[in-house]
């Protein structure tokens, strides 16, 4: 977190650089490094100086590296967005901003997608959402069940009266071509949401 914090909001940094603010020897700057290039919250870059000066490799904080600082404030920040619109707007509103959140999600999602039928594209996108760090499990058996057990709205449940939740099922709806229903739900105790396609054929 030291060369983190470092490279967050400060122009790119070069091992040079990140010894002399950290204190660190060249050894561990360089290791940590490699690892925070690795996990994808470094970038390495290289620049070219004039005349026959040897290139230097220039390291600075990804996009991810923020998102994951946030984090820790989501937890403020998202429901209060959300309390604004509610306070602000009637329930048509609302309504409005669920359904134009569903389909923003959707559609980021269904660039990727790929299959024709219900059941894969189910698998898609529980591998999608599995890429990108959520928790996501399709399963294919007689019925077609997609278990969400990780949230993005799990922070925003209290101040949204689980409105929010409706957003999911829109977005899974969109995106695999079928009704579904919800038979399970975390509110409610069960250990995750678990959506069902309610589809004739489950290929």
């Amino acid at each position: 977190m030291r060369i983190v914090r470092l490279l967050v909001g400060n122009p790119p940094q070069t091992v040079s650089d990140l010894i002399k603010t950290s204190g660190v020897t060249r050894t561990a700057v360089t290791e940590q490094l490699n690892e925070l290039v690795a996990a994808g919250y470094v970038e390495r870059t290289i620049e070219r100086l004039p005349g026959r000066g040897r290139p230097r490799h220039l390291y600075s904080a990804t996009k991810t590296t923020l998102a994951a600082l946030f984090d820790g404030n989501e937890h403020l920040v998202v429901p209060a967005i959300w309390q604004a619109v509610e306070s602000i707007g009637s329930s048509d509103l609302l309504d409005q901003v669920l359904k134009r959140l569903a389909e923003i999600l959707a559609n980021h999602y269904l660039q990727r997608i790929t299959a024709e039928n219900p059941a894969d594209r189910l698998r898609q996108i529980a591998q999608l959402l599995q890429e990108e760090g959520g928790m996501a499990e399709a399963q294919i058996n007689g019925k077609m069940l997609l278990h969400k057990k990780s949230c993005a709205f799990f922070c925003m449940l209290d101040s949204s009266q689980q409105t929010i939740c409706r957003v999911d099922e829109e977005m899974l709806r969109l995106i695999i071509g079928q009704q579904l229903d919800r038979v399970a739900w975390r509110h409610n105790g069960d250990a995750c949401c678990t959506f069902e396609i309610l589809a004739n054929a489950s290929s």
